[in-house]
C-alpha cells in the first residue's frame, strides 16, 4: 500500500505536517534517518476527524512508517534497557476495547495505563526478554530447555509479545513478572487513539512521559465528565490541530457512516431522523429497524442507552430471561469493571489488577467462581491476557432500589456492574460488530431540549452510540425483548489463547 494511492488530499496533508514534527524531534521518515533524542521542547498535534474521516489508516501508517526506519515500538509488556541512540514509539488507547480495534488492524496498540505502570521482571528471566528484544545474548538458565527457547524465539518472531513468548517456553506470569510501578523516565514518540476520551490530568500525565505527542480524535464525540464539554485538543493552538474533512472511504457508500454524518445537520430534528433510519434499513441489510431488544447479542455486545434507569430495566430482564438466580451469576454473564477497592497498602495489588486490564469501564466476561469464596475466573475483552483470576465485588442494580443486590463478594478486590447494557458515555472507545442503540431513550433527551458544547444532546449521544457499530446498527424503536434462542455460554472464550496469571494472593495479602 502507498500513500499515494491511499491518501486524500487532507490527509496527505496531516501526513506532511506530523512528518516535519518529526523531523523536528529527529526522525526523517523521507530517508530513514534517526538522530539521538535532543530534548528541547515538547511538541503536541492532533488529527481530528468524524468517523470515517481516515484517522486510523493514517495512524496505521505513521507507525509502519516509523517501524521501518527503524523505531522501536514499546508494547507496555517489556521494555529493553535503554540506549542513548535509541527512538521509540508507544501506542496507546484509553480502554482495552479501543486498544484491541487497533491490534486487529495490525497496529500494536496498548492502553495507556500499561505505559503509565511497567512491570518489573524477575532478574533471571530478565534475560530471556534482553535476549528475546535483541539486547542480549542467549542466555542459558537452569530448567529451561534450548527448544524451550526456540519456542519462545519462534513466538516472539510472529507476535513480538514478550509474555506471550515466556509463556511459550513454559512460563506462567507470575514466575516472571514481580511487580508493577510507576513510570519514572520518559519515553520519546507517543500516539494517542480516542483522545476524545482524555481528561486534564491524563493529558499532563501523557505530555510528561512523550516529548512528541500526537493525537488522534474525533470532535463530535462525548466529552468526558467534569471537561464541561471540551476534549484536550480542542485546548490546543488551531496550528497544531489538523482535521481530516474528506469521508475516507475505501469500499461502497458505508450507510451507518451516512447517518452518523446526517447529525451534523442543524435542520435535522429526532423525527426526521428516524424517518431516516428506517429509509436506510429498506435499502441495506447493515441497518436494522427493531422491534425488540435481541436479547442473544447482549450477551457481548451490550445495549446502549442513555438512562440509567433503562440500562437496569434491561439488565434485570436480561437476567430474567436467562434464567439467571438472584444468589449467583452463571457462566457467560457480562460484567463492566467499576474500578478496585483495595486501601492504599495494597497499591501494589491494584496495579497488578489495573496493569492485567480490569481497569474501570473494561468489558469482561464471567467464566465461573474462583477456587477461594469471592474470587471470579474472568475474561476481560479486548485484553492481550485475557483470562484472570480475582477478589472480586459484583453489584447487580435493581430498579427503584438505591442499594444494589450483591449475589457475591470479597471483601476487597475488583467491583463490576453488570454489562448486558451500558451508557453511551461508558461505550465511548468501544466498538462492536453488532450495535444495538434504544432509541426510546434518544428520544427522551431530545424532548428535554438539553445542549452540549452548543449542540443537541440527543445528536452527540446518537453519534457516538452509531458509531460503535463496526458492521451493522439496530436501531431499536420498542421496549421488548426478544426470547434467547440458546442458553448463556463461553465455549468462544475458551478457545482464546489465555496466560495464567492469577490473583489470588490478593486475598492471602489481605486476610
Amino acid at each position: 500500500m502507498t500513500t499515494e494511492l491511499t491518501y486524500s488530499d487532507d490527509q496527505a496533508a496531516a501526513h506532511d505536517a506530523v512528518s516535519a514534527m518529526l523531523q523536528a524531534a529527529g526522525i526523517s521518515l523521507d530517508d530513514a534517518l534517526l538522530k539521538p533524542p535532543k530534548g528541547g521542547k515538547p511538541q503536541v498535534m492532533a488529527v481530528t476527524g468524524k468517523a470515517g474521516s481516515g484517522k486510523t489508516l493514517l495512524l496505521a501508517e505513521l507507525y509502519r512508517a516509523l517501524e521501518q526506519a527503524g523505531v522501536e515500538i514499546v508494547s507496555g509488556d517489556y521494555e529493553s534497557k535503554k540506549r542513548k541512540d535509541k527512538r521509540t514509539l508507544a501506542i496507546l488507547a484509553p480502554t482495552n476495547k479501543a486498544a484491541s480495534v487497533l491490534r486487529l488492524r495490525g497496529v500494536p496498540a496498548t492502553t495507556i495505563h500499561r505505559i503509565l505502570y511497567t512491570p518489573v521482571y524477575d532478574p533471571e528471566y530478565e534475560r530471556i526478554a534482553e535476549w528475546l528484544a535483541g539486547s542480549g545474548e542467549r542466555p542459558e538458565i537452569e530448567g529451561i530447555t534450548e527448544l524451550a527457547l526456540d519456542r519462545a524465539a519462534a513466538f516472539y518472531e510472529n507476535n513480538k509479545s514478550i509474555p506471550g513468548a515466556l509463556a511459550a517456553a513454559g512460563l506462567r506470569g507470575s514466575d516472571f513478572i514481580t511487580g508493577w510501578k510507576r513510570r519514572e523516565e520518559p519515553l520519546d514518540i507517543g500516539f494517542v487513539d480516542e483522545s476524545s476520551m482524555l481528561d486534564d490530568k491524563q493529558f499532563d500525565d501523557l505530555k510528561e512521559i512523550f516529548p512528541t505527542l500526537l493525537l488522534f480524535g474525533d470532535p463530535a464525540q462525548l466529552a468526558p465528565v467534569g471537561q464541561s464539554g471540551t476534549m484536550v485538543f480542542e485546548k490546543l493552538p488551531e496550528k497544531q490541530v489538523l482535521n481530516l474533512n474528506r469521508i475516507f472511504r475505501q469500499e461502497a457508500d458505508n450507510p451507518i457512516l451516512d447517518l452518523a454524518h446526517a447529525l451534523a445537520d442543524p435542520d435535522i430534528g429526532f423525527e426526521q431522523f428516524e424517518r431516516m433510519v428506517e429509509d436506510a434499513s429498506r435499502r441495506d441489510e447493515r441497518v436494522v429497524w427493531g422491534q425488540r431488544v435481541e436479547v442473544d447479542l447482549m450477551a457481548r455486545s451490550p445495549v446502549l442507552v442513555w438512562r440509567n434507569a433503562t440500562r437496569i430495566r434491561l439488565i434485570n430482564a436480561f437476567r430474567r430471561v436467562h434464567g439467571a438466580p438472584e444468589d449467583a451469576l452463571i457462566e457467560g454473564e457480562p460484567l463492566i469493571c467499576d474500578g478496585i477497592e483495595l486501601p492504599l497498602k495494597h497499591r501494589k495489588k491494584r496495579l497488578d489488577l489495573e496493569a492485567r486490564g480490569l481497569i474501570k469501564g473494561a468489558q469482561v466476561i464471567y467464566l465461573g467462581a474462583g477456587r477461594k469464596p469471592g474470587f471470579s475466573r474472568l475474561h476481560v475483552m479486548g485484553a492481550e491476557d485475557p483470562q484472570v483470576s480475582a477478589a472480586s465485588i459484583v453489584k447487580i442494580e435493581k430498579p427503584d432500589e438505591e442499594e444494589p443486590f450483591i449475589p457475591f463478594a470479597a471483601r476487597m478486590g475488583a467491583t463490576f456492574l453488570h454489562g448486558a447494557a451500558v451508557t453511551i458515555h461508558k461505550a465511548q472507545g468501544s466498538q462492536w460488530n453488532t450495535v444495538q442503540v434504544f432509541a426510546p431513550d434518544l428520544y427522551a433527551a431530545a424532548r428535554m431540549g438539553r445542549m452540549e458544547a452548543g449542540q443537541p444532546l440527543w445528536k452527540r449521544l446518537a453519534y457516538v452510540a452509531i458509531t460503535r457499530a463496526q458492521d451493522r446498527l439496530i436501531w431499536v424503536v420498542r421496549n421488548r425483548l426478544a426470547t434467547p434462542s440458546y442458553a448463556l455460554n463461553v465455549d468462544d472464550l475458551r478457545a482464546a489463547p489465555a496466560a495464567k496469571l492469577t490473583l489470588d494472593s490478593i486475598q492471602e495479602d489481605i486476610e
